[in-house]
């Protein structure tokens, strides 16, 4: 097997040959197994162990076992405990989901604060079968029936292409010690069932399966990639990109057969998953919104529009002081005397200078805003005005308002209010400009 490994490692995987590598070690013979051969390799390596708590002695132990090995054999370890029960009940999620989120956040951390280029763990085909099978029976697209990628960021999988059998017969052969995890055995997880009741069947039907199962996984990812390079060519001919805001056209969009496979390759890289929500958007009201951690998907009128979001702006307060002053962020804002008036448009305004009372205050629009547009008698709602002018609910997030004295001056790139206006009697002009 270690030749067979080496020919691999140099074939898929030549940038760890001068790496430094962190390998998730638990003890297991998979896990010791992926160590050993690293070291045969003489390959940078250190250690890193995680100690969940779940098995009381048993837990410690496993961490004494690794804390031996590595000072035998002169590797750098790393270890840390955690109480993975609390994490679980705090963010209401399972105990092997919270020692997954525990396990990469650390490696993670590592990774940074000690420069490590690759994170190596010990999944092997085995493991493959039984991901494929949990996704399967849950429902999934393609991207779950590939299971366990190879490569996922700097997290690499070097012996997904070995079995179980292979990696035990190896350990067995080189007299590589190893700690036996209790709850292996134990039936209670989903997991488990898979490995012990249904893959043994799947094997006995088919001594071949594991052979078999490695070519299905191959013409998978042929497929995906057939997708995702026809995917691409029909997304690039329906998105529309302005202002950091993404679109599509409702209507455009309809004409395609199949239009919400579409929807969900576009959307997928952002972390949405409600997808019958969204594919619902397409026929709702203008104006809904469906959310991800990272972007908001927005229906108006007859485009769907996806921004990412951005921390609330809303309360923040720009102030300037004086004339001699410059806004330089969120937005370029200046102000001169200028007796000279050219032709306005909504980046230049110029007013009656004694009307105006320092200090000016640029914020985001509020609801309830009130303001006089220029050339209109009466008032009007500043909410009213962008539903008029069909302003999406994106773009109001980015508006922002020129205050003096608690009276809006201008909705800065859109329009001046009236009240300040320049008129025959005015002595002092002032000019505000706004440079994108």
């Amino acid at each position: 097997m270690l030749q067979e490994y080496k020919q691999h490692i140099i074939s898929q995987f030549p940038f760890l040959l001068e790496s430094r590598i962190l390998i998730a070690v638990s003890g297991g013979v998979d896990s010791m197994v992926l160590l050993h051969l690293l070291q045969q390799l003489n390959l940078n390596c250190s250690v890193a162990h995680c100690n969940f708590n779940l098995r009381g002695t048993e837990s410690d132990l496993d961490e004494e076992f690794i804390r031996d090995y590595c000072i035998k054999k002169a590797i750098p370890c790393y270890v840390k405990s955690f109480d993975t029960i609390f994490y679980a009940d705090k963010h209401k999620i399972s105990i092997q989901m919270a020692a997954r989120e525990l396990r990469y956040q650390w490696f993670h951390e590592l990774e940074k604060k000690h420069q490590f280029k690759y994170i190596l763990t010990a999944h092997h085909l085995d493991d493959q079968v039984e991901t494929f099978l949990i996704n399967f029976i849950r429902g999934t697209g393609i991207e779950g029936l590939l299971g366990i990628p190879e490569v996922n960021d700097t997290i690499i999988r070097t012996l997904l292409c070995f079995s179980r059998e292979q990696i035990l017969n190896f350990a067995n052969e080189q007299n590589i010690k190893w700690k036996e995890d209790s709850s292996n055995a134990s039936d209670k997880y989903f997991r488990n069932k898979l490995r012990h009741q249904v893959i043994p069947v799947l094997k006995e039907l088919n001594p071949s399966f594991l052979k078999s199962f490695q070519s299905t996984i191959a013409r998978l990812k042929q497929s995906e990639n057939a997708v995702i390079e026809c995917s691409k060519k029909t997304l690039d001919k329906l998105i529309q990109v302005n202002n950091n805001q993404i679109f599509i056209k409702i209507s455009e969009l309809k004409k395609i057969e199949n239009y919400t496979f579409y929807l969900y390759q576009w959307l997928k890289e952002f972390g949405f998953s409600a997808w019958n929500d969204i594919y619902a958007l397409v026929d709702g009201q203008s104006g809904k919104q469906i959310f991800s951690q990272t972007h908001v998907l927005l229906k108006n009128r007859d485009a769907l529009i996806l921004v990412e979001k951005s921390s609330s702006e809303h309360d923040t307060l720009f102030v300037l002081k004086n004339i001699e002053e410059e806004l330089k962020f969120p937005l370029k804002l200046t102000l001169c005397n200028d007796s000279y008036i050219q032709e306005q448009n909504k980046s230049i305004i110029f007013v009656d200078a004694d009307k105006i009372e320092f200090p000016l205050i640029v914020r985001k629009w509020r609801e309830g805003d009130v303001f006089y547009p220029l050339g209109m008698k009466g008032s009007k709602k500043v909410s009213k005005f962008f539903k008029d002018e069909k302003i999406s609910i994106f773009d109001k997030q980015k508006i922002w308002i020129l205050e003096s004295n608690n009276k809006i001056v201008w909705i800065i790139d859109y329009r001046q209010d009236d009240r300040f206006k320049v008129e025959q009697t005015t002595q002092n002009t002032l000019k505000i400009e706004f440079l994108k």
